[in-house]
């Protein structure tokens, strides 16, 4: 069985910066997304690391949030920075569309002064 199990998240003042680990229990090789839930929303996907170790984001992260992973450590990570009040969800990972794995717990983002 494959889980996954995201942390770091918590509270940071805008501005600041949290680096979030998705762990990946298993050695799975798979492009790996982060997504994000607003209340109310449904998850959105905003970064994607390939097989081949391309990265994508989308546009409210460009240049902000930077995904990586480590594949000794079954590991993605995300380094947010200048976090806004509007990155506040639940963050989670799973590959990229269509979602492989059952959703982990998610971690809490709030960014709030």
């Amino acid at each position: 069985q494959v889980q996954l199990v995201e942390s770091g998240g918590g509270l940071v003042q805008p501005g600041g910066s949290l680096r979030l680990s998705c762990v990946v229990s298993g050695s799975i090789f798979n492009s790996m997304s982060w997504y994000r839930q607003f209340p109310g929303k449904r998850r959105d996907l905003f970064a994607t690391i390939t097989t081949n170790g391309l990265v994508y984001y989308t546009n409210p992260v460009k240049d902000r949030f930077t995904i990586s992973r480590d594949m000794t450590k079954n590991t993605v990570y995300l380094q947010m920075d200048s976090l806004k009040p509007d990155d506040t969800a639940v963050y989670y990972c799973n590959t990229r569309p269509p979602p492989q794995y059952d959703w982990g717990q998610g971690t809490q983002v709030t960014v709030s002064s």
